[in-house]
């Protein structure tokens, strides 16, 4: 596991289930193989099953997409502010608030998608960017300590995370 090979003082340990969910011990190449798997995967979700939520309060296909992006967004963002040894401490962010306003019901599961490689690839871009100590250094977000690795690892395994649950609740 992947937890095996980075110290548990890296992250919180909620992060535990995302970073042994991550697709590969290489964050940049597990990040390249997810871009085209999770392209695939939402492409092939049926139209009529893009704005559905298989229970009351929970989100839509789409919903869960955008939430994937965003955080992505949010994470990159601290693993940029860390690797270049920023200290200040950076803020969470309510998931909730985030979807609750953004109108995702008028976008297309085609926007949405564009958007995602975008972000992704941007990522894939910093990562690599990265030599072994910058991923190595720690800061704080949401009042914890969180290493760059670990946020290579956490956005893979979130994102793996959300597809499992919409393989098994939603299609």
């Amino acid at each position: 596991m992947i937890s095996d090979q980075i110290s548990n003082t890296e992250y919180n340990p909620y992060y535990t289930q995302y970073i042994n969910n991550a697709c590969d011990i290489d964050i940049v190449k597990g990040l390249k193989e997810n871009l085209e798997r999770n392209l695939s995967f939402y492409s092939d979700i049926p139209e009529e099953k893009h704005n559905y939520a298989y229970a009351e309060g929970k989100w839509t296909i789409k919903q869960v997409l955008l939430h994937i992006i965003d955080t992505e967004r949010i994470f990159a963002y601290r693993a940029l502010r860390i690797a270049r040894n920023d200290k200040t401490p950076l803020a969470g962010f309510e998931q909730d608030d985030y979807i609750d306003n953004a109108i995702t019901s008028v976008r297309s599961m085609e926007s949405l998608l564009g958007e995602y490689e975008s972000v992704r690839n941007a990522s894939i871009s910093l990562f690599e960017s990265l030599n072994a100590e910058e991923l190595k250094r720690v800061g704080v977000a949401s009042n914890s300590p969180i290493s760059v690795r670990a946020i290579g690892y956490i956005l893979t395994g979130h994102e793996n995370h959300h597809n499992r649950v919409i393989k098994q609740k939603y299609l």
